[in-house]
């Protein structure tokens, strides 16, 4: 399905899925949209992709079959999908002679579209395909675009409407003519110089005589640009031009976030701080987590101390403090360096999972061993760096609690730490079932999901480890002190091992640390962020696509991006 910019390839690819799904019949093939801007056919086949896209957004489809195979790559393999791939002009430039080979070699079947141009130029350079069918998008003529904007407007009878008429019908080729032959454009003059779209704005600079006084422009693409600009500041005509200029800087950071990661299309909440350097993502990952971390280890020695010694209050404090801080730059400069080595890695995704007892349906895969050694391996790293800093840091601050521990134990401890870490990550591996694909069908759907399931990982911590750190002392010590152990361990762990786990280990840990701490306190992005998202669809600026949002169109989206480049 071809066509210009704006022609509406992609509300035609969204009708056709609607219509085959109104009509599919028991084991036919489901449709599927999948937009291939971040497709890289020299890296994965096109089964491989399609397969990961759909693991990536629906609950269960990523569980290995017995033949070794997941779902979704089983479903693709026997046809059961078929992929509509929309935007083949979103793939880089240089990737669209290989994946237009990897198009033409993959035995599936599916639906392509993309701007005539890219076509004809993949075309020309690869020998094309054959029996491909072709539909190509025709213009709007002059009269449909002029009657779609009388409707739109409250002037039906403005003579200024005449003209512009007048104006495309005579001169079809001009700039104005060009402009407002797609969809997109002719919607956009709807929305900026309608009267809906006038109401509360400058009418001098508003209306039917702009888009005639806009013929002074020399091409088409200045006047589309006009109406671009002018898009946001109309549908945002009800806030203050404070609110308006903050909405148009959150959205182009958007925007050009989209362009920074290359997917380009879909905004995953996961993602949002994906566009920033690894250098500044693992540093705020590192501070969050060292400071959780800081803060139950202050409390878990504070309590400790006051059970345990006389030294009074103002000591169990200042040593609590003192202690903590020192903990969580270990801590933290750990996590900083677990996050660092597996920031790309697929753990990092929302997997639609929760944690269950009883009915579950277990996919552990390589998941349960991985989390194992990963957990052993820190808590045991972790713990033999906090022994260093108790038995000589905090005594040479003249803050020597008195229950410095023997040789024997602060051997043991580091190794009663991994084991409480790595049964704790097995453990969460072990309770994981798929959740019902049909309940994490939206933005808010998927990112509740992840949080309950991080705050379920934060009980488990807490209780795993303060288990085995009570078990493991009740050989040396005596029972009020195994209990007084295993109560601040339990503390230390799920509230602070536990939140830096969630932090670089889980999907809802990034969207915590950077879309709702770091990047609203730099500014870049709003608090309230799905408030401000959900606000930005219903004035038509985003759209809905399953479980993410996504400008209303690419045009719009890069125009935002360039604009939020150039200030």
């Amino acid at each position: 399905m071809l066509g210009a910019v704006g022609s509406g390839k992609t509300v035609l690819a969204m009708r056709f899925v609607l219509d085959l799904l109104k009509n599919r019949r028991p084991g036919a093939p489901v449709p599927e949209i999948f937009s291939l801007g971040s497709w890289n056919p020299k890296v994965e086949t096109l089964e491989h992709w399609l397969s990961s896209q759909l693991s990536r957004v629906m609950s269960g489809l990523d569980r290995v079959t017995a033949d070794g195979t997941t779902l979704t790559e089983k479903l693709v393999g026997i046809g059961r999908i078929l992929p509509v791939l929309d935007g083949f002009d979103e793939i880089a430039q240089d990737l669209q002679g290989a994946a237009w080979m990897e198009l033409s070699r993959t035995a599936l079947p599916w639906v392509l579209t993309s701007r005539t141009d890219v076509y004809r130029r993949a075309m020309a350079d690869t020998g094309g395909l054959q029996h491909a069918a072709v539909i190509e998008l025709a213009p709007l003529t002059p009269d449909e675009a002029v009657e779609y904007l009388r409707l739109r407007s409250s002037r039906h009878d403005a003579p200024a409407w005449n003209l512009v008429q007048a104006e495309i019908q005579g001169n079809p080729e001009g700039p104005l003519g060009l402009a407002l032959s797609t969809p997109l454009m002719v919607d956009l003059a709807a929305i900026v110089h309608g009267e809906q779209g006038t109401s509360g704005v400058d009418e001098a600079a508003r209306g039917p005589k702009r888009l005639l006084t806009a013929t002074r422009f020399d091409t088409r693409e200045a006047i589309e640009d006009d109406l671009l600009g002018a898009f946001l500041p109309v549908v945002y005509r009800d806030r203050p031009e404070k609110d308006r200029a903050q909405a148009q800087r959150w959205l182009g950071y958007l925007a050009d976030h989209l362009h920074r990661i290359g997917t380009r299309d879909d905004l995953a909440w996961w993602e949002l701080g994906a566009s920033m350097s690894l250098r500044a993502r693992t540093a705020v990952i590192s501070f969050l987590s060292g400071l959780f971390f800081a803060l139950a280890s202050a409390i878990g020695s504070t309590l400790v101390d006051l059970i345990a010694t006389s030294h009074g209050l103002g000591f169990a404090i200042q040593h609590g403090l003192v202690v903590g801080l020192l903990h969580g730059l270990v801590t933290g400069l750990a996590f900083g360096l677990l996050y660092r080595r597996i920031a790309y890695n697929y753990l990092l995704r929302p997997f639609p999972v929760g944690v269950r007892l009883f009915g579950r349906s277990r996919q552990h895969g390589g998941r349960l061993a991985q989390k194992v050694v990963i957990g052993s391996l820190v808590g045991f790293v972790v713990a033999l760096v906090i022994v260093l800093v108790d038995r000589l840091v905090a005594p040479s601050l003249g803050l020597d609690d008195g229950l410095k521990v023997g040789l024997l134990s602060a051997i043991v401890f580091p190794l009663v730490v991994g084991l409480g870490a790595g049964l704790a990550g097995g453990l969460m591996a072990w309770l994981e079932t798929p959740i019902d694909v049909m309940s994490a069908v939206s933005y808010t759907d998927l990112l509740r999901a992840n949080r309950a399931y991080v705050i379920s990982s934060l009980s488990i911590w807490a209780l795993t480890l303060g288990l085995v750190a009570g078990l493991a002392s009740s050989f040396t010590e005596t029972p009020l002190r195994s209990i007084q152990l295993g109560v601040a361990f339990a503390v230390e762990g799920g509230f602070g091992a536990g939140i830096g786990y969630g932090l670089c280990l889980t999907a809802w840990g990034q969207w915590v640390a950077f879309a709702r701490i770091w990047l609203p306190l730099t500014g870049r992005l709003p608090w309230r962020l799905i408030t401000f998202l959900e606000d930005a669809r219903q004035r038509g600026v985003l759209r809905k696509s399953g479980a993410m949002y996504q400008f209303r169109h690419r045009r719009l989206r890069d125009h935002l991006a360039d604009t939020f480049q150039a200030g």
